[in-house]
């Protein structure tokens, strides 16, 4: 028989229990695998996988100006869906030139295939294990995709994702692979006080620890694939065949819609490839108005 202050007691903790599963966040939703590409979301120390359904469609044609970039970056993609070996992947460069576009542009094209994008925030690449784990036994191929990807010194982040890339005894299975952008090769500050510990010794050069350690981690992609701001005439190029996948029609092209794409980036202070698409955008919605 259970005494009554015994009693009271298990009521009391029933009752501070039910209060302590109230404020604990609601389990993750189950992932909807159907989704093309995710995006990785965390709350409150829970990540999901969050479904893209509408997606940013672009074709490997539409990238203009990149052919040997676009033929590595293929060929690579192609290797992974098939499931040969294949290799992590670090585009690098100028800004607005294609590098994440071109991750677009391999999803369309390998979708039916298979291929599927994660795309993971810098911050949350703490959680890669995670992720990792959640797709290993998947029939999918995965690039978990992060963009515009740089660190500070002792971002918890870095070491994750130099774990994750080749420095843990556990393999990574093969259905999973990295693709990234920077506009920094090596992905981290180089300051010059960073050469200050080299050795020199027997007429050769030993860097210090500072730049093994910020050069490690972009070793650790198998693929560098390296991106440069386009001229002049590659820039209007670029323009034009977006004027046309716009519905402009390109007979039309002349000496005034030339002057006026090269006002506009002029104006930015940038010819890439967004800036050109941007202008295409702008030009073909005035022309709807008329």
């Amino acid at each position: 028989m259970i005494s009554p202050d015994l009693e009271r007691l298990l009521v009391r903790a029933e009752h501070v229990l039910t209060h302590f599963e109230a404020l604990l966040p609601p389990a993750p939703p189950a992932p909807d695998w159907t989704a093309l590409a995710h995006r990785w979301r965390t709350r409150q120390g829970r990540g999901w996988l969050e479904p893209l359904h509408h997606l940013h469609s672009i074709r490997l044609s539409d990238l203009q100006d990149i052919a040997e970039q676009k033929a590595r970056v293929d060929a690579n993609t192609r290797q992974f869906v098939a499931g040969r070996h294949a290799n992590n992947v670090l585009l690098t460069g100028a800004r607005g030139t294609g590098k994440s576009s071109l991750v677009r542009a391999v999803l369309t094209e390998y979708a039916d295939q298979g291929l599927r994008v994660i795309e993971v925030d810098k911050t949350d690449l703490i959680d890669l294990p995670h992720i990792v784990e959640l797709v290993a036994e998947r029939p999918e191929r995965f690039i978990l995709f992060c963009d515009d990807l740089s660190f500070e010194d002792g971002e918890p982040a870095y070491k994750a994702l130099k774990s994750v890339l080749d420095g843990s005894f556990a393999a990574v299975p093969d259905n999973v692979l990295i693709y990234a952008t920077s506009n920094r090769r090596h992905l981290m500050p180089e300051y010059m006080a960073d050469n200050l510990g080299a050795r020199h010794g027997n007429g050769e050069i030993h860097p210090g620890e500072a730049v093994e350690e910020k050069v490690s981690l972009s070793d650790r992609f198998g693929l560098w694939v390296s991106f440069y701001s386009f001229n002049q005439d590659e820039y209007l190029a670029i323009v034009r065949h977006w004027l046309g996948s716009f519905g402009v029609d390109l007979a039309a092209w002349d000496e005034a819609i030339r002057a006026e794409a090269l006002l506009w980036s002029q104006l930015r202070a940038s010819r890439t490839g967004r800036v050109a698409w941007q202008f295409a955008r702008d030009f073909a919605g005035r022309l709807e108005q008329q």
